[in-house]
């Protein structure tokens, strides 16, 4: 199998999003739904140790050639199911999922991604929802000249994860994630994606 490489696509392009929220002194982070490790040997750089869990065995066989190929020391990768992995709660002090809370449910996966999380931890979630009202088609069409720029500037690359439509509108996400972590910080993002950060309450 061919060896995972850096790409573009609109996942990727908000992988910054979910790293910039990573909290000063992280010592244990968790991404979930990593697909092919590129956003988790970016955590690596920046917490004591990372581990990342994806459902798909392909997916999981990428990351670990790419965490092998950049001599990631502190970094694991774990094929299952998150919601059903046995992770003990308060295990992390960051948690993350990029584009994957869909693929399990959101509000069952920012449940979970909740539990798992130390007192005084933070979630960071890039999201994908659908359009719900005339609005969301307004605003989701300003996003094609960027995404145009992007693709003939970047190329666009996709390492063959499984795709599936969102399983909310904006709208619903937005509440769904303010009712599940109140206080949670929720901003639409132009190229077709919502983030989410929340501290957990110490």
């Amino acid at each position: 199998m061919a060896q995972a490489r850096d790409y573009w696509n609109h996942n990727v392009h908000y992988q910054p999003v979910i790293l910039g929220a990573v909290p000063p002194g992280c010592r244990a982070a968790i991404d979930v739904g990593c697909g092919d490790g590129m956003l988790a040997c970016e955590l690596a750089a920046r917490c004591e140790s990372v581990t990342g869990i994806d459902r798909d065995p392909r997916m999981i066989e990428l990351a670990r050639e790419r965490g092998q190929a950049g001599a990631v020391g502190n970094l694991a990768f774990v094929q299952g199911d998150f919601l059903a992995y046995p992770f003990a709660a308060g295990s992390f002090d960051f948690a993350c999922a990029n584009t994957a809370l869909h693929h399990m449910g959101t509000a069952t996966a920012l449940r979970q991604l909740a539990r798992v999380l130390r007192p005084g931890g933070r979630l960071a979630v890039v999201g994908l929802a659908s359009n719900g009202s005339p609005a969301d088609w307004v605003v989701g069409g300003a996003g094609l000249p960027a995404s145009w720029y992007y693709k003939i500037t970047r190329g666009e690359g996709h390492p063959g994860a499984p795709i599936l439509a969102p399983d909310m509108t904006w709208a619903q996400a937005r509440a769904t994630a303010r009712q599940v972590l109140p206080g949670v910080r929720y901003r639409r993002h132009l190229l077709w994606r919502y983030s989410l950060v929340w501290d957990k309450p110490a």
